[in-house]
């Protein structure tokens, strides 16, 4: 409730008329076909995980709306629970809409979760729109300013922390010395083709909108380092996480390695039997209990943690494996699982993609 008054007055002044996604691809048109690849164009209404977790957490209110509905025209009652959201309403099924992005003026830093500041727009006027361009262009639809927010903090406002009301963490990827650059460089590299349609400015390059994350096949493969050893009959494995970002960032999620000694053609060791949660050093995810006792849905918890890999952190695996021998092949496959075991046992989803263990690589050792 104590957020909720601000959101209020923040999103009060928003008097100029929305523009919604669509609207913007008739002059950026192949940054409007990124983003609608992307996450970022996903709502309450499109992502079935979010939607059946937000559910599960309150059928009445809709407090993840700051960060999954954010250019909602009536946040507070979303968040209150005086409303629902709404399919026939643009500034909730936009998702987390191109407007929203380029009208964030600050963002300022709280305890609980960051808090977007909305630029001020003048009734009856265009809108204007910030990012990061020189000299940006204008247009029929909106000016546009060069903001410095756009280099430092703009990421910050969703994607840095969430804590519940209990203090505790559900949710971190960045911390308070990080900047937009750190995941820009990343999520949002450079791309070929000017910023607009026609290219008068003859930009030639524009970051890509798709925001590239864990669902890309090529990407995903390039955050964590493997590498494999044997000391006698121990298996040593070298992590080291090159992201800028904890391996783990999101509580529904969990990465894990299955680990097979092989020889011939028969596995004669691996890490777990049945489930990869089964290997506390390889499964990595969250966890959470609520008064000591285990829970699966993290926003009433009183305490959690996580297994994971901290942004640059290298972590050494270590497994004994009875009787190594010359010539055995030593197998890590390394997978995320979009939505965890335990999760997917207090909701039930349509769609198995987001159950099923997905590959991101597989690394081969042959002991000499």
């Amino acid at each position: 409730m104590r957020y909720t008054v601000l959101f209020l007055l923040l999103f009060s002044m928003l008097q100029a008329k929305y523009l919604d996604n669509h609207s913007c691809q008739e002059c950026h048109e192949k940054i409007y076909d990124e983003y609608q690849s992307s996450f970022h164009s996903k709502s309450y209404f499109d992502d079935e995980l979010h939607r059946k977790i937000a559910n599960k957490v309150s059928t009445k209110t809709y407090e993840c709306a700051v960060c999954h509905m954010p250019m909602a025209n009536n946040l507070k009652d979303l968040m209150d629970g005086k409303a629902r959201p709404n399919p026939n309403n643009k500034t909730h099924s936009d998702g987390v809409s191109c407007y929203f992005c380029h009208t964030v003026a600050y963002v300022k830093k709280a305890h609980r979760y960051n808090i977007n500041t909305k630029a001020r727009q003048a009734a009856g006027y265009k809108p204007t729109l910030y990012g990061r361009l020189n000299n940006p262009d204008d247009s029929d639809k909106h000016s546009s300013v060069k903001n410095p927010i756009y280099a430092k903090k703009v990421c910050m406002g969703c994607h840095s922390h969430k804590l519940n009301d209990n203090n505790v963490t559900i949710f971190r990827a960045m911390d308070d010395k990080q900047d937009s650059l750190d995941c820009i460089k990343c999520h949002m590299p450079q791309a070929e083709g000017g910023v607009e349609k026609m290219d008068k400015r003859a930009r030639g390059v524009h970051v890509s909108h798709k925001f590239l994350g864990i669902r890309d096949k090529e990407f995903r493969k390039k955050g964590l380092d493997i590498n494999v050893s044997v000391d006698n009959d121990m298996i040593l494995l070298s992590l080291h996480n090159k992201t800028t970002h904890p391996l783990i960032i999101q509580p529904a999620r969990a990465k894990y390695l299955h680990i097979s000694l092989i020889r011939g053609s028969k596995i004669v060791w691996q890490n777990y039997k049945n489930k990869p949660s089964e290997d506390k050093q390889g499964y990595f995810a969250y966890s959470f209990k609520a008064d000591n006792h285990p829970i699966i849905i993290p926003a009433t918890a009183t305490s959690g943690g996580s297994n994971n890999i901290n942004a640059d952190e290298t972590k050494i695996l270590k497994y004994k494996a009875d009787s190594i021998k010359k010539g055995d092949t030593i197998k890590v496959d390394y997978y995320v699982q979009l939505a965890k075991d335990d999760c997917v046992s207090v909701i039930t989803l349509k769609d198995k993609s987001i159950i099923k263990p997905q590959l991101i690589k597989t690394i081969t050792f042959q002991v000499k």
